[in-house]
């Protein structure tokens, strides 16, 4: 599948937490837009976190467009904390993309902004290495206001 990287190259990597109970979801997270309404605010990944979260429900439509969606819950507090894009509809897959299908409700989840090996700068999306395993076993011992987002 091909995507527009590069407006997305300049975006920060962000480690995403379920707010009920501080669990890592993700290490390779992103601030997103919902593409069928630009008005919602998410954060997204593009590589299953399928070590701290699970589907729960049964997949369903949106009224926007026509995206096949699942529900995804926090594997530790049971909390739903967004929805993967199973099928993606082909207008949402033709508009401007970043090829990330895990989405996260900003209601549910607080993303730390991650640096870069020098531990001083923000490291950006367009440096963060494609075959990075991830580390999404972790809780963090913080709270949300301890970070600048």
């Amino acid at each position: 599948m091909s995507t527009s990287n590069y407006s997305f190259k300049n975006r920060c990597v962000s480690i995403l937490c379920c707010k009920f109970c501080k669990q890592v979801l993700s290490s390779r997270g992103m601030k997103a837009v919902l593409l069928a309404d630009t008005e919602i605010d998410l954060y997204s990944t593009d590589i299953p976190p399928t070590t701290a979260v699970d589907f729960i429900g049964t997949c369903y439509f949106t009224e926007i467009c026509q995206c096949k969606l699942k529900d995804i819950a926090c594997l530790r507090c049971g909390n739903i904390v967004g929805y993967h894009v199973i099928v993606p509809c082909k207008p949402c897959l033709l508009s401007c993309n970043n090829g990330h299908f895990w989405m996260f409700h900003s209601q549910a989840v607080f993303g730390i902004n991650r640096l870069d090996s020098t531990g001083v700068n923000l490291l950006l999306w367009g440096n963060l290495p494609e075959a990075e395993e991830s580390t999404d076993e972790d809780t963090l011992d913080i709270s949300e206001e301890e970070y600048i987002r």
